[in-house]
């Protein structure tokens, strides 16, 4: 059988993204190809996917076939759940910790000016965004809080270097605010 295949094959029905080592382990051990013969044909199912309407993608965790971006809208409606809608604080607390991390939950609460729930703390952990990296060592010793391969995955990330800048950030509220869309053309495309 073509390697190819057979790796196509496997990141089709896996349920999770898989690593390159991981794609080898599934093979028997005295069948099992090199590793660059593996990212060879995950180069070559990439360029096979290009015009078509799905992706292979690598993400935190590994590759992983995805609906394209600009096609999200339509798949999502097959979908009757909707995503879980999160509060603002949660979002804050989220983009403090993916960009400040390590961070204690006293660095957060002064960053924001406020208190940090237990319950943003506990959803993010829940949902495995972020994870405990350690203490910091001062007394009482807080846990120390960094994002995990999850949140990367599940914002189509790779590494933390695709965060947007805060220029990048700031730059796109003024086009927002310089070009407001009005509520009803939002809500009836």
């Amino acid at each position: 059988m073509d390697i190819k295949h057979i790796v196509e094959a496997i990141l089709f029905a896996a349920h999770r993204p898989m690593s390159i080592k991981q794609i080898q382990q599934v093979f028997p051990e005295l069948e099992q190809p090199q590793l660059i013969e593996i990212q060879a044909a995950i180069d070559a199912i990439i360029d096979d996917y290009r015009p078509r309407p799905i992706e292979l993608k690598c993400v935190a965790s590994g590759y992983r076939f995805q609906v394209k971006a600009e096609l999200s809208p339509w798949v999502a409606r097959l979908f009757e759940e909707k995503p879980p809608k999160y509060s603002r604080a949660l979002m804050e607390t989220l983009a403090i910790i993916a960009y400040r991390q390590p961070v204690t939950r006293g660095d957060i609460e002064d960053i924001r000016g406020v208190s940090v729930s237990s319950s943003i703390i506990q959803t993010l952990l829940e949902r495995e965004w972020i994870k405990v990296i350690g203490q910091k060592p001062v007394p009482g010793r807080p846990s120390l809080y960094g994002t995990s391969k999850q949140f990367l995955d599940y914002f189509n990330l790779s590494t933390l270097t695709e965060l947007p800048t805060l220029e990048e950030i700031h730059s796109l509220n003024e086009s927002i605010a310089d070009n407001p869309t009005p509520q009803a053309s939002r809500e009836n495309p």
